[in-house]
């Protein structure tokens, strides 16, 4: 880490050029003999990065930004305050520390945060910046995270993991055992030196695969941002009953969209042609395959086994978008051309052999406006297009 990052003067520079293009800038060469035009680039860009992801980084003056790919995979301000939110104590251990996000906001909710990572720039990048956010109780270690565990004769009261898939996976399937750590390898160590783990991974990785690679969850959450699913959360207790809880929780500006139940085989609900009411499930909810669950819960009909939309003749909360149905048309192309009096409209598509780029060209219609077109198949294998307005949630 270059402590003439910290100057007065480029800390200057930082904050008024940031929003300039990079490449302009760094063409010019950099203006302070002590700072090459690639450690410049690398503060101009992780600022631009985490204005909105990190606004406390964003607002700190002093802070050192590592290189893009470190600021990409890092959490956001929103899901790490989260996943804290789950859980506190006295003691926690931050397997992969990285940019230090995580263990930033888990030491708001503990009494001592060890932060591990491997890479010595990056360990020195978090440490003088827990430094400057004032955050004297996050110890560091540069090293393997793992190996501190397994040196260490301590039991802390929670672990932290975030395993990054290896370069060499390929196009496999991705499993936990696809990872660095290999989480369910070490997973007898790891509870000899607590009874709590908290396990965050990629929304890539599938459920069901999940539960059967770890042991003892207690716990799953589902965690996206404006219907963009952005990580798996899973707690591990040593005590966990066979009941595993999931929840899923879609932040959004208008409003949080939360549902949870205990992982079971679902009831399939009710089918229905397509009633007053449209219903489809946000991200969180999807990946979660929780939908069917909630709609029983709620006495929605399903429109077909395998296309997860759902309809009412009474509308109800829903964790999704709601929409009102105008009208029910055949998919014959003569009639919808009819019935077709816009020009713009936002295409979806569920259970549809048609692309929604083939059915714009089709249709002669751009993307946008105030109508909802779903281009679906009924309870009868009938394909059909709903006509819809939204509904504000």
């Amino acid at each position: 880490m270059n402590k003439a990052l910290l100057h007065k003067e480029v800390q200057d520079f930082l904050e008024t050029n940031y929003k300039e293009e990079i490449s302009k800038i760094l063409f010019k060469g950099s203006p302070f003999p002590e700072v090459t035009p690639q450690e410049l680039g690398i503060q101009l860009s992780g600022k631009k990065k985490v204005e909105k992801k990190l606004p406390t980084w964003f607002n700190t003056r002093g802070i050192i930004y590592s290189p893009t790919l470190n600021l990409e995979q890092t959490s956001s301000e929103k899901t790490a305050d989260y996943k804290a939110s789950l859980i506190s104590g006295n003691s926690i251990v931050d397997v992969t520390g990285g940019f230090g996000i995580d263990s930033y906001f888990f030491s708001k909710r503990f009494e001592k945060v060890v932060h591990c990572e491997l890479n010595e720039e990056l360990s020195e990048i978090a440490s003088h910046n827990f430094e400057v956010l004032e955050r004297p109780n996050v110890q560091n270690f540069c090293g393997n995270g793992i190996e501190f565990i397994k040196n260490s004769s301590e039991k802390f009261d929670w672990i932290y993991i975030d395993p990054s898939r290896r370069d060499d996976a390929g196009g496999r399937v991705f499993h936990l055992s696809d990872c660095l750590p290999n989480v369910p390898e070490h997973l007898n160590m790891l509870w000899e030196n607590t009874d709590n783990i908290l396990i965050k991974t990629s929304p890539l990785l599938d459920i069901t695969a999940g539960i059967r690679e770890l042991e003892n969850i207690a716990e799953i959450h589902v965690v996206a941002v404006e219907n963009d699913v952005k990580e798996l959360l899973w707690i591990l207790k040593k005590d966990a009953s066979q009941e595993i809880k999931i929840k899923t929780i879609n932040f959004r500006k208008s409003g949080d969209q939360v549902y949870e139940n205990r992982l079971q085989k679902a009831t399939q609900p009710a089918l229905s042609q397509p009633l007053r009411f449209l219903y489809e499930p946000n991200a969180a909810l999807m990946k979660s395959a929780l939908y069917d669950q909630l709609a029983s819960e709620l006495d929605l009909f399903k429109l077909h086994p395998h296309t997860h939309l759902y309809t009412s003749s009474q509308i109800t909360d829903y964790p999704g978008r709601r929409f009102e149905i105008i009208e029910t048309i055949p998919f014959k192309k003569k009639r919808i051309k009819a019935a077709l009096t816009v020009k713009k409209a936002h295409i979806a598509t569920r259970n549809f052999p048609e692309s929604v780029a083939t059915l714009r060209k089709q249709f002669k219609l751009k993307d946008g406006g105030e109508n909802y077109l779903f281009f679906t198949t009924s309870l009868n294998d009938e394909k059909i297009l709903l006509m819809c307005e939204k509904v504000s949630n």
